[in-house]
């Protein structure tokens, strides 16, 4: 039997003794967790929200309310089934919570959209005359922190882990590339395995070993109200609370039960600062919640507390690996609610060599340095703290076509740090405005309009954002072909999709690779977690290289059925030779000329250097006026994405499906020889698939769907939707939706809930186009 890893956990909290309990539990017996002094550090109150937007954070705090469930000490509860209630006060809210409803159900959770006065009698405290409405979860609750750690621990301890207290961390030794022991201010543990489950230490922890922690410390008020005469003999000391805890998001408030007395909690303002809890200074929380709650506005602020709490720009927790320090792990929670799930995931990923939920939303690598940048990962945290959207573009990162972007009126939204334009209002004047339909929630019928000349004519899009690698060396073939699905020994000038996979056969990204020579490829990949994935497989032996050239370079998107005129104009490129990656000029401009279309039209990315960028635009543009171009951009390009069946890896597709459940079977080549997750593989087929992402058309043209809407089935919940937009060259409401297999075969009859309503909607078959 190989002997297990010494594994050391750093931290003091809730998080720190699931992760041993979880850990031993798999069999890795030889923990040692080194606790440290929580200076600063707020109390957890317990409250446990599970419905979340993104389906992992929801799996996590499933489990946790599961595992403390079970969960007692001495006689004590961990976890008191009593119910959430989160309050809408505004139209907006009502339309939110009804949408949270949607998440509920398709992550398979009981929820209930109530009335102001069912809100009142489930809390009879509240004054439902403010109220519009609220979402009722009831199997959410109060955990006990400090029980369930204790539970944990001892469970921990009696398999062989160890609990060092009072420990300051100085530092963590390295040898060979990997951690080889941890280092306190009064002793030396050895180990194979550091895990920093530090909180608000996080990046004190990290700069230990020049790895930068997205946290940042927020801080965190919980001010309990005098006796309520109103709460009078409701509980008592053992069960502390029976009605469900209140969350008011828009007034930044949540609301508990201690005994006969309510709990107000609130994020402070000014990140990283500790100050002592003062009740003055909470007199406009306490004022926002008695305007729901009567009874407070009698009563007192009788103690209080304030301290600092953990949170990252997105508000999601973080799970990884350093990269370039093997065996040195982060693991953040940001709170009880997803402490076990948290725990229970890293523990697979670690004893397993793999996580069995998707990770990539909540993967430490998912930042790239510039979101990283101090400023930034502070207003970010800000508002993830407060639930408040993320602040508008600010253009941090531009292509090179920006300027003249902004001369054709785009509209911009951020997203991985670039401006990536969503429609222009150069184009609001296109005739094919006419025939696009008014819809819900729709800012602006260009997008459509776009997208229909881009099938009539033609469209140039900047695709500078999509990430960029060159990877060259003498070993670079085998590398690529070890690690992805598709035969990549093919001709020069070849392109190529083909996916990464994990060893379990799940689908971590699509990948298109040209190969322009022996030792040379360039690959486009979806994210930053695919260049860590890559990077972490390289070979040590120096045969391959690889580097990232997005930031240097631009590309150009030209497709269309007249895209073949336009490039005649263009110089050296030729529209009828068979090579699908090749050398070439666009006017003066150099370029790489890919063959390639995600939208079903023909057509070419054209990629050049970031300094010719402008001068690539201004030829595309001047050789594409005779035939009608313009420019097009994102709303456009996911409408006609859809039309086409093509999967976003990330949305449509994560880790959880195999290649046949997704639809990709065509990239996998099982004859090739070995690859990343074909053993796996090799019992699999499209025959064989339980569920299947299957593209459905919504009857109601006119609303708008956003992704993640539940699917029904003979009137239960069956699936859920992925991605979704308006199909404008096929005047239908599109959208791609797991479900069984059983219900995913064309024309069967289904419904997707939008915001309380249930919209008929059917199977179609794709290709979308050829169907009617």
């Amino acid at each position: 039997m190989a002997p297990r890893p010494r594994v050391v956990v750093l931290g003091a909290g809730l998080l720190a003794t699931a992760v041993a309990d979880e850990l031993t539990a798999a069999g890795w017996t030889d923990v040692t967790v080194l606790e440290q002094a929580p200076e600063h550090d707020a109390p957890d109150h317990g409250l446990v929200f599970r419905t979340h937007p993104d389906r992992t954070a929801t799996e996590f705090a499933k489990y946790t309310v599961e595992k403390y469930s079970a969960l007692t000490v001495d006689g004590g509860w961990c976890f008191q089934p009593v119910g959430s209630l989160t309050l809408a006060t505004t139209p907006e809210r009502l339309a939110a919570l009804r949408r949270q409803h949607g998440w509920a159900t398709s992550w398979g959770m009981r929820s209930y959209l109530r009335t102001p006065a069912e809100c009142a009698q489930l809390h009879p405290l509240l004054d439902p005359a403010k109220l519009l409405g609220g979402l009722h979860v009831p199997d959410d609750g109060l955990a006990d922190p400090a029980r369930a750690a204790v539970a944990q621990a001892r469970r921990a301890s009696a398999r062989g882990a160890r609990f060092v207290p009072g420990q300051q961390v100085v530092e963590i030794v390295r040898g060979g590339g990997r951690v080889t022991a941890v280092r306190t201010g009064t002793d030396r543990f050895r180990a194979d395995v550091v895990v920093s489950c530090a909180g608000v230490r996080g990046p004190e922890l990290g700069r230990l070993v020049d790895l930068p922690v997205p946290v940042v410390p927020m801080p965190r008020e919980h001010a309990r109200s005098t006796p309520l005469p109103e709460l009078a003999g409701q509980n008592d000391e053992f069960t502390e609370a029976g009605k469900p805890v209140l969350s008011h998001p828009d007034a930044g408030l949540s609301l508990r039960e201690h005994v006969d007395r309510l709990g107000v909690l609130a994020f402070g303002r000014h990140p990283g600062e500790h100050v002592p809890f003062s009740p003055s200074g909470f007199e406009e929380p306490w004022a926002r919640a008695a305007e729901l709650v009567p009874a407070l506005a009698e009563g007192k602020v009788e103690e209080g507390s304030r301290g600092l709490v953990p949170m990252t720009p997105d508000g999601l927790p973080l799970l990884g690996e350093h990269p370039d320090l093997d065996g040195f792990w982060v693991a953040e929670a940001l709170g009880t609610a997803w402490s076990a799930g948290v725990a229970r995931e890293l523990a697979r990923w670690l004893v397993d060599g793999q996580a069995r939920l998707a990770l990539h939303t909540v993967d430490l690598a998912r930042f790239d340095r510039l979101q990283l940048a101090p400023d930034h990962l502070r207003t970010r945290s800000i508002a993830s703290a407060h639930a408040r959207p993320a602040e508008p573009v600010t253009a941090r990162r531009t292509s090179p076509f920006y300027e003249r972007e902004v001369a054709l009126g785009a509209n911009f939204r951020e997203a991985d740090g670039w401006a990536r334009p969503q429609w222009y209002a150069a184009n609001e004047r296109l005739p094919e405005i006419s025939w696009v339909p008014q819809r819900e929630a729709e800012l602006s019928p260009i997008g459509g309009a776009e997208a229909l000349v881009a099938r009539s004519r033609v469209a140039m899009f900047d695709l500078t954002p999509r990430r960029r690698l060159e990877i060259t060396g003498p070993g670079a073939l085998p590398f690529l072909q070890a690690l992805t699905t598709n035969q990549l020994d093919r001709p020069h000038g070849t392109v190529v999709s083909t996916l990464l996979l994990g060893e379990d056969g799940g689908v971590r990204s699509e990948l298109t690779v040209a190969r322009l020579g022996t030792e040379l490829f360039q690959v486009a990949v979806h994210s930053h977690l695919d260049v860590d994935w890559l990077y972490r497989h390289l070979p040590r032996d120096g045969a391959v290289q690889l580097r990232e050239t997005t930031s240097g370079t631009c590309c150009v998107g030209l497709w269309g059925p007249l895209a073949r005129q336009v490039l005649p104009k263009l110089s050296t490129l030729d529209s009828t030779s068979g090579v699908k990656a090749r050398h070439a000029y666009a006017g003066d401009v150099p370029v790489l000329a890919l063959r390639v279309s995600e939208v079903g039209e023909p057509g070419w990315e054209l990629h050049t250097s970031a300094d010719l960028g402008r001068r690539l635009w201004d030829a595309v543009w001047e050789a594409g006026r005779p035939h009608g171009i313009i420019a097009a951009g994102q709303v456009a390009l996911t409408s006609l994405r859809l039309e086409e069946g093509h999967r976003e890896c990330g949305i449509d597709v994560t880790t959880e499906h195999d290649p046949y459940e997704a639809g990709l079977g065509f990239a996998v080549r099982m004859d090739k020889g070995y690859f990343l997750g074909r053993d796996t593989l090799r019992e699999r087929s499209p025959a064989t698939v339980s569920r299947k992402l299957a593209c459905l058309i919504v009857e109601d043209p006119h609303s708008v769907l956003l992704g993640k809407e539940p699917v029904y089935a003979e009137g239960r919940p069956a699936g859920y939707v992925t991605s979704a937009a308006y199909g404008y060259t096929v005047g239908k409401n599109l959208a791609h939706a797991w479900l069984p297999v059983e219900y995913a075969k064309p024309r069967t009859p289904l419904e997707i809930e939008l915001a309380g309503r249930r919209l008929p909607a059917k199977v179609a078959a794709e290709p979308l186009r050829s169907t009617e």
